[in-house]
């Protein structure tokens, strides 16, 4: 065969998606998602599975998948999601990729809405769509709001970077582009996704958002935590890396100092709640009084002036608040200022 058939057929046989799917502790939820995404009306992709040393039998439940040709399985020992995903990534064929997360499920139409974006539009970095959040929440929403009102069409660095571009985790974006940044930070332990696509928005272009509801998004009780202080933190070091990334007279590096502060002062509002949750109540309640702006409305202005007249209602109305919303509410798909806000509601 001379090289030009050669090539021909391995340009032939080359899918045009990758389809990453991390499994960790949730063997029992990987067949919905692996039946959605047999369920796409783009047809053409591969689909690794990566086991990342989990607890339960991902293998047992990937096996009745494995007659499908498109998709292949991975076991290795455990180093964490963002690792598993760049083991699962370099494994990958095809130029571009796509995250779905084993307790998570695409719609029909998901990759045939986002991979043309990509093929067609060279200045996009990612495309993103709006999903369901479902599962332990007290009531199911969508990721950037109803009729997707939320998100513009398109987003530039500093909208990814302050959130008013949200971006959901099962996003696609190119397979040379995640090359060349690195791939996954595998030193983050928190906000890892909001690293990657910061540093790909980095690489110049834009963000592009299909204003469908394409994927499902599952909050389970057993999740790992929400909890607003380690966001918090992973927001600001990913602000810290870029700002070390970025040129000193970048526009956005004006923004990055304000989003670091913002978040140092949502992070003290945090520790605050932790004193008076863990019984410091009159400390906690002084530090709360300091930075009571970040929040809001009309229960919050209530709230303060009851626990001045009695402060010991403080710490179970915290702690309720800290349980009711600790998945499903004020996570990261809000701005900052919206998530505070949206605490008590």
């Amino acid at each position: 065969m001379s090289e030009v058939a050669d090539s021909r057929r391995n340009s032939a046989a080359q899918p045009r998606v990758a389809v990453i799917v991390p499994a960790y502790g949730v063997a029992h939820l990987l067949g919905e998602a692996l039946d959605s995404l047999q369920a796409q009306t783009l047809t053409d992709w591969e689909c690794l599975v990566i086991d990342d040393g989990a607890p339960d039998d991902v293998a047992g439940a990937v096996a009745p998948y494995l007659s499908d040709s498109r998709i292949r399985f991975i076991s290795t020992p455990n180093q964490g999601v963002s690792a598993a995903r760049n083991t699962a990534i370099a494994e990958s064929r095809a130029p571009l990729v796509a995250l779905l997360d084993g307790d998570d499920r695409f719609r029909p139409d998901y990759l045939a809405s986002t991979v043309p974006l990509l093929e067609n539009d060279p200045a996009l970095r990612l495309v993103t769509v709006n999903a369901l959040i479902f599962g332990a929440v007290p009531k199911e929403r969508l990721c950037f709001g109803e009729n997707c009102a939320l998100n513009p069409p398109r987003g530039t660095l500093a909208q990814v970077l302050d959130r008013s571009f949200g971006v959901y985790i099962g996003t696609t974006f190119r397979r040379a582009d995640f090359d060349s940044i690195g791939g996954f930070d595998t030193a983050m332990a928190q906000s890892e996704d909001f690293d990657l696509w910061v540093r790909l928005m980095e690489l110049g272009g834009e963000a592009g958002f299909v204003s469908e509801v394409l994927g499902e998004y599952r909050v389970r009780p057993n999740s790992a935590s929400a909890h607003a202080g380690r966001l918090l933190l992973g927001n600001i070091r990913v602000y810290e890396k870029a700002k070390a990334a970025l040129p000193v007279d970048a526009a956005e590096q004006t923004l990055l100092d304000q989003l670091i502060a913002q978040n140092h002062q949502a992070l003290d509002f945090e520790y605050a709640i932790d004193r008076v949750v863990d019984g410091d109540t009159s400390r906690g309640l002084e530090d709360l009084r300091k930075v009571k702006a970040l929040v809001s409305g009309p229960v919050w202005t209530l709230s303060f002036a009851l626990w001045r007249l009695f402060p010991a209602l403080a710490r179970p109305m915290l702690a309720w608040r800290r349980q009711a919303h600790s998945r499903g509410a004020g996570s990261a798909d809000m701005s900052l200022a919206a998530s505070f806000t949206a605490l008590w509601s």
